[in-house]
């Protein structure tokens, strides 16, 4: 079946000549990623296959991110090529949602760091440790990615947070991690990692300014919440 046997309202090129590319459903722009379908399905079908492999609701997006290409050609119609054009525009997307001059930003509170990170790190499935190196007047220097764990944890020490700032001769630096779980507040590893960081910065001259726990579209604070002063 193709895609110019349906009325041009449904196709999606057509459509978002007519209409606007915004009025694309996500199956339709998947569609036009992939461009075709197969002898039997169109490629807004593929596309509805591809987008339900997690879930029922076929317009769900988030888990293109990070299913592997291996996953991505056990569907059939779907080749190596097809899954390298689909990997290919959700790298572009998360380098789209990273601000200009990153590195340029000045850290004024929690919600400046949320704001930085959260699009990349929100709909990650496993733990990922990242660390912001901060100048004396809180201007981003780099970001470190320290680790990436499990969907529960990510087995960290202090030493592998303070290594690289170390080096650097920074005077401050910001802790940052998501919870996949969709639990909000920190766990007891978290605030017992948090203390060890804040101890060991003390002797090394690092400042730990803040601990972000990033889930979902919210994030926590130790810093908001009084535990880091």
């Amino acid at each position: 079946m193709t895609i110019k046997k349906l009325p041009s309202t449904e196709r999606p090129y057509e459509k978002a000549q007519m209409y606007g590319i915004e009025n694309l459903s996500n199956s339709e722009l998947l569609a036009i990623i992939i461009k075709t379908g197969t002898k039997e399905k169109t490629s807004v079908q593929l596309a509805q296959e591809i987008l339900s492999i997690e879930s029922k609701n076929k317009e769900n997006i988030q888990f293109l991110q990070d299913i592997s290409l291996e996953e991505l050609t056990k569907i059939k119609g779907i080749g190596i090529v097809k899954a390298i054009q689909i990997k290919a525009v959700c790298e572009m997307a998360k380098r789209i949602s990273k601000p200009l001059n990153a590195n340029k930003v000045q850290i004024r509170s929690s919600a400046s760091v949320a704001n930085l990170l959260m699009n990349e790190m929100k709909y990650e499935k496993r733990e990922k440790v990242k660390v912001l190196v901060l100048n004396t007047k809180n201007v981003l220097i780099k970001i470190i990615d320290v680790s990436y764990g499990g969907t529960n944890s990510a087995i960290i020490e202090p030493k592998d947070i303070l290594a690289e700032p170390t080096k650097m001769g920074a005077p401050k630096i910001i802790l940052v991690h998501n919870h996949p779980t969709g639990v909000l507040h920190p766990s007891k590893p978290d605030e017992e990692l948090t203390k060890k960081i804040v101890g060991a910065g003390k002797i090394l001259d690092i400042r730990l300014l803040d601990h972000l726990i990033i889930s979902e579209d919210t994030y926590f604070s130790f810093a908001d919440e009084g535990i880091i002063l």
